[in-house]
């Protein structure tokens, strides 16, 4: 799927394009499923523009058969089944990705559920547990509790032995986000999550926020937040700027931080798919978790996709099938 000109979710259409080009520590992927992720959005709209050398396509997720490998590649890998974290280029039938971004895939896992699990897998595990410090019996609020990355981050943080609490637009979601694990979900809409949370808590707060807002949030969320308590934010979806008072980040020792997945180096990428190889990958693998589907769309449809993901009708993942499998 490709556009010509940044837009709503119509720009796009079917296309063709040459076979990705192969780097040495590349493999191809013969995408089954790719994964439909908020910065795919964003880059079609024009506000998220691909890294330098990435495929100007959508798509940072796939799961698949390696096709090919480049000169530096196992040869090995050739025939196995994957899930790949992507630079881009996802959204069509084959995708190139490094071989140390890629998660091996057995044959009793559903390749759809493959495909929806690398970049918010990824994304939570560094932002939750490698910035955000999480420990055993700590407490984390989690904004979007039914969206890809919020769904994610309950599931993994109670199988890691923390409390999770999650906000949602609605009841349906919220008792959706309590299926799934969540120990308390708050509607936004209804209620005021800082006073929620104060008396959840008994007025000790949270040790994490993982917000996905920003904007006039970031004080509300500080105001959860317990002493030496860390706020980390992963998209801007409210605004780019807040209003802070630093002395109360001085006082309560709390600690603001954040980071975006895609521009970091294939260093970085290849150092987290070993921690989350080494730490999580057999939770999903072993069937203990499994990634909280959505719906799954052609990619022809992606058109749709995108409007449900843009609507936030969504609980869950969606994902397009390419190829199927």
């Amino acid at each position: 799927m490709v556009f010509t000109a940044p837009g709503g979710p119509e720009v796009l259409a079917p296309g063709s394009v040459a076979l990705p080009v192969l780097r040495p520590d590349d493999v191809l992927i013969r995408v089954a499923y790719a994964g439909v992720n908020r910065p795919d959005c964003l880059q079609r709209a024009g506000a998220y523009p691909p890294p330098p050398g990435a495929s100007p396509l959508l798509g940072l997720e796939v799961a698949g058969e390696v096709v090919a490998v480049g000169s530096e590649a196992p040869r090995e890998m050739i025939g196995a089944r994957v899930a790949a974290l992507t630079p881009g280029g996802g959204y069509a039938e084959y995708c190139a990705a490094p071989w140390q971004h890629c998660l091996p895939v057995p044959e009793n896992m559903a390749l759809a559920e493959a495909a929806a699990l690398p970049e918010t897998l990824f994304t939570v595990w560094h932002n939750l547990f490698e910035r955000g410090m999480a420990r055993d019996g700590e407490r984390v609020l989690v904004h979007g509790g039914t969206s890809g990355i919020g769904t994610m981050a309950i599931m993994l943080g109670k199988a890691f032995g923390l409390e999770m609490i999650a906000t949602c637009g609605d009841e349906a979601k919220c008792d959706a986000a309590r299926s799934i694990g969540a120990d308390l979900a708050i509607n936004y809409r209804t209620e005021d999550f800082v006073e929620a949370i104060r008396a959840h808590t008994g007025g000790k707060g949270v040790d994490i926020v993982l917000d996905m807002v920003s904007g006039d949030y970031v004080a509300r969320n500080l105001k959860c937040l317990a002493e030496d308590g860390r706020h980390v934010t992963i998209a801007v979806l409210g605004g780019m700027e807040a209003n802070l008072n630093m002395a109360v980040i001085m006082s309560r020792r709390l600690t603001l931080t954040g980071s975006t997945l895609r521009p970091r180096s294939n260093a970085f990428k290849s150092a987290l798919a070993d921690e989350i190889a080494a730490n999580a990958w057999s939770l999903f693998t072993g069937g203990e978790l499994a990634p909280v589907m959505d719906r799954v769309f052609p990619l022809a449809d992606a058109t749709a996709a995108h409007a449900r993901m843009e609507a936030g009708q969504h609980i869950g993942k969606i994902v397009l099938e390419v190829s199927g499998g």
